[in-house]
């Protein structure tokens, strides 16, 4: 870990925005799945959730370019259960599908906190995901498409939303909380540490202020 990358980790994590964040229902393409994880990187957020059966969601590293490891993906099994976590929390819900009721994106506050989300490839989201939703958004289009495709439209909306916070000034301080601020830290300058903290059910140890590990691991095998 040189003091370069170690900088670099912090500096990200100061820009992320705990409080904007896509909800994808049943969006299974793993290129698809991939662009958005990526997107979701560039704009700073750093939890993104899924609404899947299966156990986890697997991200094409090509496509991804390694942004898999920065944005936590949690998993629910339907709608309901997302968006009930995601109201007592204080979010918006907005949901991308054309309809009458659909306002032009660029409308929207974003600096609420924000959830955006997205339905699968051929089926758009699903009943629950529009009608559940606070609101419905649209990108206005001119040619004969009528939609885009569910990554890129993702990131004319979040890229929308950033330029909003841009402005606001919601990327010139931190705006995660210390311990989950210092968990990342952790775990992004420490995977394979980390992932063993957390299977002997250990707390991290403290680092320096180049990111070095304070304690040896001989110390922290005795722990667990």
């Amino acid at each position: 870990m040189t003091p370069e990358r170690f900088q670099k980790l912090q500096d990200v994590l100061d820009r992320r925005q705990p409080d904007l964040t896509v909800v994808m229902d049943n969006v299974h393409k793993t290129h698809n799945l991939a662009a958005v994880v990526r997107t979701c990187d560039a704009v700073g957020i750093p939890e993104i959730h899924a609404i899947t059966n299966q156990l986890r969601q697997e991200v094409k590293r090509n496509v991804a370019s390694g942004s898999h490891k920065w944005v936590r993906i949690v998993t629910h099994k339907t709608i309901p259960v997302a968006y009930d976590r995601l109201r007592r929390r204080g979010f918006q819900i907005l949901c991308a599908h054309s309809s009458q009721d659909a306002v032009d994106f660029r409308e929207i506050d974003y600096t609420r906190p924000t959830a955006l989300a997205v339905g699968a490839e051929l089926r758009g989201p699903s009943d629950d995901a529009v009608g559940l939703a606070d609101r419905q958004i649209h990108i206005p289009m001119l040619g004969m498409g009528s939609s885009f495709n569910v990554s890129v439209a993702t990131a004319i909306v979040l890229f929308c939303a950033m330029e909003q916070r841009r402005k606001a000034g919601f990327y010139d301080n931190r705006r995660l909380d210390d311990d989950t601020y210092r968990s990342l830290l952790f775990e992004w300058a420490h995977p394979k540490v980390s992932d063993y903290c957390r299977r002997h059910k250990i707390p991290y140890p403290e680092i320096d202020q180049n990111g070095e590990i304070l304690e040896r691991l001989n110390d922290l095998r005795e722990r667990s």
